[in-house]
């Protein structure tokens, strides 16, 4: 019984929706002969607008379907506005306008406040905009209005969350080049539009750190007026009632400069080839860009159905083509881009094996050339106008959707019935529409073709196509850096070299560190984080100069780290193997110059160098400083006169919010093998603990296996 039961719930099924009646499908043997109905018109119940006499325009959705109500307001000023010396400013403006509080109460207080009531008041900024929104119980709603309007109106920026955010960007920038997508994807924009253009600009360290409350109380001041701000409510509520309570609180605030439209120059970079090296991926991901255009350009509903045609998705002559015949990518795609008020990109973008990098690019170049001679049939166009209009209502099936768009449309400037002539636009377009569209924007020899992977694995070198242009995403470095580097000694001095010596002394003596090859450590060591210390113990194996083999136990399992010249990679039980970033590979290796053996094999090594730099108390020592640089080691150690053991190191390295100057404390020295080391090492990073570490054993010289550093099979 169970099997003709299934068969008769599928065929009702399919009667429903198809809406044609369950004889009709039931008779059909063949699914071209089922007639699909028309879709129904598209009316999407339009929310009310309101204009105040200050010029806020306020938009109301009722929808009674649950007791809630969420609102939000956009204001005219996004980071493309903030001065480029200062960019970073709209991404701390929108974090700390909520986290920051209001004048009658702090952020802290607000979260406690709002957590009783599972309600939400969220603020944000992008490139064109900011928003304070609200979501909250329809019973709640007057509570939790009244905190969204403070905050609207009276924020505080305290300095506490400023300083955590800028902490928290400070983390980003160091860690941005680790993920190649992140780099394909940033690098592409600023090859679209030019690497100065406000669309393209990066934070970065000095442009964060430039950030003052000030800035961010100011740039409150200057855009948060009610003829800046659209407010959207959709809920349960009656819209009557609701907007006179919003006339109550709103109808009174003064109107405040009018919002300037900005000037924005673009500045496509010149067509050709670019390059990103990625020594760790195994794979190219490529993007072929230009500028794209607007949405009120009459093309728009073409280029939509071209973009879906051509690149949109698993039917597409890209997909079908690139990845199901040739096999060449992991994913291919793209389009004409269209942004509401400025340029969007055309961007073709795939991902593919380092092997197959030229032959994948020259792929998609074959496709672009193909539609001169081989148009996109009716066939692949009636498709994408299928794929377009069946998902369109899927886009607009809430009432908050909706109120969403509208708003859009107003800020932008499109006409009110935008939304409905989306349909008929794209019910119109032709073969010839899509064809003429295909050969006004997509031009081969116009695109910027960027690359981010690994050249030595390439198929073919990438210059086989046309001239190379290396492109550099060194991360510049933080305020004051710089000047910290000129002013490292560049030669040593009589009382360096001497203190280098007593320092080797200490330690064993220069010939038995220069014996030392190898070392293996277990560590028992505690890793501070928020929620606490963090005991782990750690498994060291280090071949000088170069070699790092940790096995960390923790409460969170298993991991291994393993660092070479030559890779860097991170096994995790239950996870596999994978790449570390190149800034940790960095960090890894230099902990191992960082190690008082290998300082001491090179007291008198020529190549090193050893600048004694005063003096300087530590506890009741007054230590000697020592400035060590060579071979990329560069640390100041703090030296006790009387015996040569090092106190104290500081260095730079990378922490949790970037570039920081750690401190390692060194005590309790003991004697292994005929070295004297210290046993305990306390760490600091930016003036807080970070970690210790105590040393259970160490083993000189034991037997490695080399296969330690090898990178296991995935």
């Amino acid at each position: 019984m169970k099997k003709p039961l299934q068969q008769t719930s599928l065929l009702l099924a399919l009667a429903i929706l198809l809406g044609s009646g369950y004889s009709a499908a039931a008779q059909a043997t063949d699914w071209k002969q089922i007639k699909i109905a028309p879709l129904p018109e598209f009316h999407p119940k339009e929310p009310k607008r309101i204009q105040l006499p200050n010029g806020m325009v306020i938009f109301l959705q009722e929808d009674h379907e649950l007791p809630l109500i969420d609102g939000v307001a956009r204001i005219r000023g996004g980071s493309r506005s903030e001065p480029a010396a200062k960019t970073g400013l709209l991404d701390i403006y929108g974090e700390t306008w909520r986290t920051g509080g209001s004048k009658s109460q702090t952020g802290d207080q607000l979260d406690d406040f709002l957590e009783a009531r599972a309600a939400k008041v969220e603020t944000g900024s992008n490139a064109d905009s900011t928003t304070i929104s609200l979501s909250c119980l329809k019973g709640d709603f007057d509570d939790v209005f009244k905190v969204f309007s403070e905050l609207l109106r009276q924020p505080q920026f305290r300095e506490d969350k400023i300083d955590i955010v800028r902490k928290q960007m400070f983390d980003a920038i160091s860690r941005r080049n680790d993920d190649v997508d992140d780099i394909v994807g940033r690098e592409a924009v600023k090859l679209a539009y030019g690497a100065d253009n406000p669309y393209a600009r990066e934070n970065e360290y000095a442009t964060v750190a430039a950030v003052t409350r000030q800035d961010l109380l100011d740039w409150h001041q200057a855009h948060v007026a009610p003829n800046n701000i659209i407010l959207g409510l959709v809920g349960d509520f009656d819209s009557a009632a609701m907007e006179a309570k919003l006339r109550a609180a709103f109808g009174a605030w003064a109107k405040g400069p009018e919002a300037k439209k900005e000037e924005i120059a673009f500045h496509p970079a010149k067509p050709g080839y670019y390059l990103v090296t990625k020594e760790d991926v195994n794979q190219s991901n490529i993007q072929m860009v230009t500028l794209g255009t607007v949405r009120s350009n009459p093309d728009y509903y073409a280029i939509r159905v071209f973009n879906e045609a051509f690149g949109g998705g698993f039917s597409s002559r890209l997909f079908r083509e690139v990845r199901t015949n040739k096999g060449l990518a992991y994913a291919v795609g793209g389009g004409i881009g269209t942004t509401f008020d400025h340029p969007g990109i055309l961007r073709l973008v795939t991902s593919t094996k380092s092997q197959s990098t030229v032959e994948a690019i020259q792929a998609i170049f074959a496709e672009i050339d193909k539609l001169a001679q081989s148009p996109l049939t009716d066939t692949e166009i009636q498709q994408a106008k299928d794929s377009i209009l069946n998902g369109f209502v899927f886009n607009f099936d809430s009432a908050e959707k909706v109120l969403q768009e509208r708003m859009a449309y107003e800020y932008y400037g499109y006409p009110a019935n935008y939304l409905e002539q989306f349909r008929s636009g794209v019910e119109k377009v032709t073969a010839a529409d899509v064809a003429r569209v295909a050969a006004k924007y997509l031009h081969r020899d116009q695109l910027a073709v960027l690359v981010v992977g690994n050249p030595p694995e390439f198929d073919k070198p990438l210059s086989s196509l046309g001239a190379v242009k290396e492109v550099d995403i060194t991360i510049p470095p933080p305020p004051g850096a710089e000047k910290a580097e000129e002013a490292k000694p560049s030669a040593s001095n009589p009382a360096g070299k001497a203190l280098a010596a007593k320092i080797a002394a200490a330690l064993g003596g220069e010939a038995k560190l220069q014996a030392v090859k190898a070392v293996k450590m277990e560590i028992a060591s505690t890793q501070n984080s928020p929620q606490g210390e963090v005991p782990i113990t750690v498994n060291s194996t280090i071949v000088f100069p170069d070699q790092l083999h940790a096995a960390l136990q923790g409460p969170m399992g298993n991991v291994t780290l393993v660092a070479t010249p030559k890779a860097a990679f991170m096994a995790m039980e239950g996870m596999g193997v994978r790449d570390l970033p190149a800034a940790q590979k960095t960090e890894m290796l230099a902990q191992i110059k960082r190690d008082l053996i290998y300082i001491g094999q090179h007291a008198s090594d020529p190549a090193f160098v050893f600048a004694a730099a005063g003096s300087e108390k530590i506890g009741a020592t007054e230590a000697q400083v020592l400035d060590v640089s060579g071979d990329g080691l560069a640390v100041r150690l703090y030296v006790d006169p009387s015996n040569g053991r090092v106190l104290r190191e500081t260095y730079q390295t990378v922490g949790r919010s970037g570039p920081v100057e750690a401190v390692t404390e060194f005590a309790d020295w003991q004697e292994v093998s005929g070295l004297t080391l210290p046993r305990v090492h306390k760490n600091k990073q930016g003036g807080e603990d970070s970690s210790a570490a105590q040393y259970k054993s160490v083993q000189v010289n034991p037997a490695v296996d080399a296969k330690l550093f090898e990178k296991p099979a995935e």
